[in-house]
């Protein structure tokens, strides 16, 4: 493609290039096709609910060697299974099966996993509708359920 057009009655062709290039845009794309939401278990939301299936130890990449510790759980809205990450020293000691708890996303670069974990976008805020982080400083105690 050459120079673009500049005349008096160049607005046609003008329109008609900037729908064309957009569609090489990655995040006009991804925006007019509402590609994030058909794709994410979330629909959208920035948290949700779930309910713990198992917890889950994964290999961090290379070159670490730690185990990172994370959860299984099932979406209360529609059913999904996703992995999420247990934030903190012995925050999955708190977490145990058949527990409620509130994910929200864990802030990788263009909304993808973080650091070295692979293929985990989640983590753990809530366990039972209490603070993941209070607990773990031990300002409040684990609710019987």
């Amino acid at each position: 493609m050459g120079k673009k057009s500049r005349g008096m009655n160049a607005g046609k062709k003008l329109k008609a290039r900037r729908h064309k290039s957009r569609k090489s845009d990655k995040w006009f794309v991804r925006r007019v096709g509402k590609l994030k939401a058909k794709a994410d278990p979330l629909e959208g939301a920035s948290q949700a609910k779930g309910i713990v299936l198992e917890k889950v130890q994964l290999e961090a990449k290379q070159p670490n060697s730690a185990m990172r510790k994370c959860v299984r759980i099932q979406l209360t809205k529609n059913g999904k299974q996703i992995t999420a990450f247990c934030p903190g020293d012995g925050a999955t000691k708190l977490i145990d099966e058949h527990d409620e708890v509130m994910i929200e996303c864990i802030g990788g670069a263009m909304g993808k996993s973080k650091g070295d974990i692979p293929g985990v976008r989640w983590q753990v805020i809530k366990v039972n509708d209490q603070s993941l982080n209070a607990l773990m400083s031990g300002i409040i105690e684990k609710a019987r359920k």
